[in-house]
């Protein structure tokens, strides 16, 4: 063998291990970690639980969900925006910490657009105006009549401070100038000991923890926070057939990444919730849990993001709901 292919053979078996270990280095190539910004029980924790076992399938990896709630959802948000930018940390994005929380603080520590690889949109549940069954009220007009006859302000509660439902209940107060006070839980279960044993009036929460109660004569449900009626709840009426069309409110719930994550994982990652939201178990499953799947690619869903920010904004900003 002559000196030149014997070069040639070296250069060219520099270049395979050079190159085996960037192979090896395919994403994923260890757990990955969806934080949820919520505590365990939320529609949030539900959905990223129910997806769990199929992302696992589809990607080869274990798949670690993770509450961190607070700060009304900021917490575990920033957390996810402050992680590095592999794919390994994800977000169950909603629209509490995306769309409503960074417009109550004087500083966010994110921007909910910038600060995030927006990865897949999973869907969306609406919330309802629920009350105890000692209130006396079947409709939302009776709603306002009761709470206007109050001789002190109504408590009612939400999943949180910046929850959907937070910002909901402050517009229905201002639009009908109601003595209201918000009462912020960690999430819906602590809510809803207090709501079931009488010792708050009503909420305004996701509709999925609810129906239970409601169709067991636990709670009454006035209306959800939708233009079409909900699956399952299809007794319900929505709001605009209530004559509240201005507190329609969906809460998306969507998978999101740290800002300057590598394209080809988020195209996987999207690809891979694609496929596991429409499969027949996991889509029957959301159905039942009032969530509306709308797969979007990850371009359609950072306008969807951007489009969503820059409604609710300045609804938050008008409700004059704020968080220290």
């Amino acid at each position: 063998m002559t000196a030149t292919r014997r070069s040639l053979l070296a250069t060219s078996l520099l270049m395979a291990f050079a190159v085996s270990p960037v192979q090896a280095q395919a994403w994923p190539q260890k757990p990955i970690k969806i934080i949820v910004t919520f505590n365990p029980g939320g529609s949030s924790d539900i959905v990223a639980r129910l997806l769990q076992p199929g992302l696992q399938e589809k990607l080869g990896q274990p798949v670690v969900v993770e509450n961190k709630p607070g700060a009304g959802s900021t917490i575990g948000a920033d957390a996810v925006a402050k992680a590095p930018a592999d794919g390994y940390t994800l977000l169950l994005s909603n629209t509490a910490p995306i769309s409503i929380s960074p417009f109550m603080m004087d500083k966010a520590p994110y921007d909910p657009v910038k600060s995030f690889s927006h990865v897949a949109h999973i869907g969306s549940v609406p919330n309802v105006f629920v009350v105890h069954p000692s209130v006396p009220a079947k409709t939302m007009p009776e709603l306002i009549k009761w709470i206007g006859a109050q001789s002190t302000p109504v408590n009612y509660g939400s999943g949180g401070v910046g929850s959907i439902g937070h910002i909901v209940g402050e517009m229905f107060k201002q639009q009908h100038q109601l003595k209201m006070e918000h009462v912020p839980y960690k999430g819906s279960a602590p809510m809803h000991a207090d709501l079931l044993g009488g010792r708050l009036q009503f909420a305004v929460d996701t509709l999925t923890q609810n129906v239970p109660y409601i169709q067991d004569g636990k709670l009454v449900g006035l209306a959800v926070t939708a233009r079409t009626r909900a699956a399952m709840a299809p007794a319900l009426p929505t709001v605009v057939e209530a004559g509240f069309p201005k507190l329609v409110a969906d809460n998306f719930l969507g998978l999101s990444a740290p800002a300057g994550t590598p394209a080809d994982v988020v195209e996987k990652l999207n690809k891979a919730v694609t496929e596991v939201v429409a499969q027949p178990t996991v889509a029957k499953r959301l159905a039942e849990l009032g969530v509306t799947p709308e797969p979007m690619s990850a371009a359609e869903f950072t306008k969807f993001v951007t489009d969503q920010v820059s409604v609710w904004a300045p609804a938050v900003k008008a409700s004059g709901a704020r968080m220290n």
